[in-house]
């Protein structure tokens, strides 16, 4: 008998997610939830790729343009923009996005490694790049978008603005 792996093994889920004409995908496990894109408290000293924090009933979030964060041309915001909350080392954090597509599985024989033309910085959270059909979808690793230095300041953030 032939040891077949299982389909679910074979593929992965992602969330499918626009910013600007480009599409990027994210594991669905690390989406906890996708909010519309409310009102955003601006933070003191915070990066510029930091929009502010969030209540999220009742829990402090803190909301970065991951646009910024790719250093993307800026698109006006318009009723699609979401917020997709996201777990990263312990902390749920909003992230700003311009639509969510779908979600969507895809085969890991699909997926082709980042270019080598990608810079260092950006070869960190890029996982991949996933044909589909004649779409591109870049695959994000959402626990390297932000640096092992950034996320205590956010937590320092959040602390602070709560009031803990």
């Amino acid at each position: 008998m032939v040891d077949e792996e299982r389909p679910e093994e074979a593929d992965i889920q992602l969330v499918v997610f626009q910013l600007g004409n480009e599409e990027y995908g994210a594991a669905i496990d690390k989406v906890q939830e996708i909010v519309n894109l409310g009102e955003v408290t601006r933070m003191p000293k915070a990066p510029a790729f930091v929009e502010g924090v969030i209540n999220l009933r009742g829990r402090v979030v803190p909301v970065i343009d991951i646009g910024k964060r790719f250093d993307l041309p800026q698109k006006e915001r318009d009723k699609n923009a979401r917020i997709m909350v996201v777990l990263i080392e312990g902390v749920a954090m909003g992230m700003i996005v311009d639509s969510i597509s779908e979600v969507l599985r895809i085969s890991k024989e699909a997926i082709e490694p980042p270019p080598p033309i990608i810079g260092d910085a950006s070869a960190t959270y890029i996982k991949g790049v996933g044909k589909v059909g004649d779409r591109l979808v870049t695959l994000v690793d959402l626990d390297k978008v932000l640096t092992t230095e950034e996320v205590p300041e956010l937590k320092k953030v959040i602390s602070e603005e709560s009031g803990a």
